[in-house]
């Protein structure tokens, strides 16, 4: 696999969950950092990641803004929507008001997350 375009990392600040039957439902709130080739920059408030298990079944879903800049020096914020079955098994989705990475809006991305201490480390690819 090639080299992620952006690497986030991850450090939880809350959770709050219940359980039910045959459902449990996980809400994390987080801090985020994003660095890259394109990116750099911090959540500008705190990012939440709801993960949902039904019937055997599991599904996550995070959604945060970073503010920071491209890879040309411009001032920019970034919206990242992550769904996915598994960490190793996401899809993000990118929306930006930077023109020089404003074309990831419209590019099928990957993503592989994993554990590390008390946080966890998104990679984002892009096939191009």
């Amino acid at each position: 696999m090639n080299d992620p375009i952006m690497t986030i990392y991850i450090e939880i600040t809350a959770t709050h969950g219940l359980s039910g039957d045959d459902v449990s439902v996980n809400l994390l709130y987080f801090h985020a950092r994003a660095e890259g080739r394109l990116f750099k920059g911090e959540t500008v408030t705190d990012g939440i990641d709801t993960q949902v298990f039904d019937k055997g079944q599991f599904s996550l879903s995070a959604r945060y803004m970073l503010e920071g800049v491209d890879f040309e020096g411009n001032k920019c914020r970034v919206f990242i929507e992550n769904n996915g079955t598994t960490l190793d098994n996401c899809r993000p989705r990118i929306y930006t008001d930077s023109k020089a990475i404003s074309y990831l809006c419209n590019t099928e991305l990957t993503a592989k997350g994993e554990t590390v201490g008390d946080g966890v480390v998104i990679r984002i690819y892009s096939p191009v």
